[in-house]
């Protein structure tokens, strides 16, 4: 099984979101935060998040890109449960146990958008307000070649 992890090139996403993902952390859309937003709420940091973040299951922070790796189904276990107590503590969930298969169908949904990626595929999504609601788009950004010249440094031992 394949889901995506944060991934950091520089440190944009620590001024963009309000609260950024850690590097590592399993991640999923989450675009079920935005579902009664509206224009107004689309500001600042908030925006960004809306825009273009992927939603972190462990710090619940947002990051940019995500890469696509394997996982176990032990870890989409621990995940399912961490997302369904964010669904209680932040979205007034009942109980863990009547929003587990929401998380459930929310991680297997990135599997699925996963599954059809090689490893370290890079995704991004976009999301858009539209009068029907949220609209994600997803992109993928396949794992190029890379040569020992591109991250080698040249040069004498000597100068």
């Amino acid at each position: 099984m394949k889901l995506a992890r944060a991934i950091h090139f520089d440190e944009s996403d620590q001024r963009v979101y309000h609260s950024p993902a850690r590097t590592g952390e399993w991640c999923v859309p989450g675009g079920f935060e935005f579902s009664n937003w509206s224009e107004a709420d689309l500001t600042g940091k908030a925006r960004q998040a809306f825009a273009n973040g992927w939603l972190g299951v462990e710090t619940f922070g947002r990051v940019t890109f995500v890469a696509v790796t394997q996982i176990e189904q032990a870890e989409i276990d621990t995940l399912a449960r961490a997302l369904a107590q964010h669904f209680v503590d932040v979205y007034g969930a009942p109980d863990a146990e009547a929003a587990l298969p929401v998380a459930v169908e929310e991680i297997m949904q990135m599997v699925e958008l996963c599954e059809e990626h090689a490893a370290n595929t890079l995704l991004t999504v976009a999301r858009d307000l539209t009068d029907a609601g949220v609209r994600e788009s997803f992109r993928a950004i396949e794992p190029q070649d890379a040569g020992i010249e591109q991250f080698a440094i040249h040069g004498a031992l000597d100068e």
